[in-house]
């Protein structure tokens, strides 16, 4: 199959069978399509769409993001997961507003410099918004053209990189690139799935090596396995005097879960003060049922503690502001997930008092 057909197949097949009425498709100018690529990677789009629609109605252009509060860009994200898209995307946006004046690059290049955009992610916005003749290699299309070319071992060696940008590059097209690269990110997240793909639905069956060789189960090869670690912490659940509000703090703006708003930790109950800074009643603990939160490196088991502040009303801790968040008027701000999971749980369950 040379370039031409397999160009021709994938974008007939798109034309009668792909996606074309998501959210991001209305309007296909680059802020638009820049903010559903960045919330699209790692995340499904059935997930993606709820969050690009409430995103966008506050934020409807860049320069309502760069001038944000990044406590409302993260807010917006909570749920999202890996967390430093936002930070990136809120950092980006002031680049494009003080250093492109509003508009975006018109290269792979320039787009590269903004953060958190990589050459496949350059590629998206660009082909797809402006009609720029630029590849992409996410992971669906790195799926899409494991199997198709039968590479053998894991894509994301530093050899099979390069060939796969080879074989993403001969095969875009010079017109219809927007389209095509549509398509092949359909393609592989409807027919060329991770599991049981759809083959016999495919527009690439006839000329598809794995098919032909049997090896659709197998190809792309998975990452070689590595064990995760599990790390363990305590989050302290400090309430104030009236029970309806918890004592939070903002996270540095790096690191895990930068610029989020978090629950005080310690991973020694028995040195509670030193380890946070906070005054504590250390004889007023109560546990409750742990929970585990992966990571792409790690676990983290963490043991959830109902705690007393010996005075509420005056708290000082060195790690970052803190904030009384009300759990009955929550404020906008953003959260790591396992503390939004813990806060709605103890709203929920207003029997959750520490014993005095």
């Amino acid at each position: 199959m040379t370039p031409e057909q397999f160009q021709h197949a994938v974008l007939c097949w798109f034309d009668q069978h792909g996606r074309h009425d998501l959210p991001w498709q209305r309007d296909k100018s680059a802020y638009p399509t820049w903010i559903s690529e960045i919330m699209l990677q790692q995340t499904q789009v059935t997930t993606v769409i709820p969050y690009f629609e409430r995103f966008m109605a506050r934020f409807p252009d860049v320069y309502a993001l760069a001038e944000a509060p990044i406590d409302e860009v993260l807010h917006l994200w909570t749920g999202l997961g890996y967390y430093a898209r936002a930070r990136n995307l809120y950092k980006a946006a002031k680049q494009i507003v003080n250093q492109y004046s509003g508009s975006f690059p018109d290269t792979v290049e320039e787009m590269e410099t903004l953060s958190g955009i990589g050459r496949s992610t350059a590629g998206a916005i660009l082909s797809i918004s402006k009609g720029v003749h630029a590849p992409i290699l996410d992971g669906n299309v790195k799926r899409v053209l494991a199997r198709f070319y039968a590479l053998d071992g894991w894509p994301g060696t530093t050899a099979n990189q390069q060939k796969l940008w080879h074989y993403a590059s001969q095969n875009t097209p010079a017109d219809r690139v927007g389209d095509y690269t549509q398509a092949m990110m359909d393609l592989g997240a409807t027919l060329c799935t991770r599991s049981k793909p759809k083959c016999t639905e495919c527009p690439l069956q006839a000329a598809c090596q794995a098919l032909a060789q049997q090896r659709t189960h197998e190809l792309p090869a998975p990452r070689p396995k590595k064990v995760l670690p599990v790390k363990q912490t305590h989050m302290l659940l400090f309430q104030d005097l009236a029970e309806e509000s918890v004592l939070l703090y903002q996270r540095p703006p790096s690191g895990l879960w930068g610029g989020l708003w978090s629950l005080p930790e310690t991973q020694d109950l028995r040195d509670l003060t030193a380890a946070t800074g906070l005054i504590a009643d250390e004889t007023a603990f109560q546990p409750l049922a742990p929970l585990r939160h992966t990571f792409s490196h790690f676990h983290l088991d963490i043991t959830p503690v109902l705690a007393k502040l010996k005075d509420p009303t005056d708290c000082v801790m060195e790690a970052g502001p803190l904030l009384w968040y009300n759990l009955r008027q929550p404020q906008n701000v953003g959260l790591a997930a396992p503390v939004k999971k813990l806060l709605q749980q103890l709203a929920r369950q207003p029997a959750l008092r520490l014993e005095n």
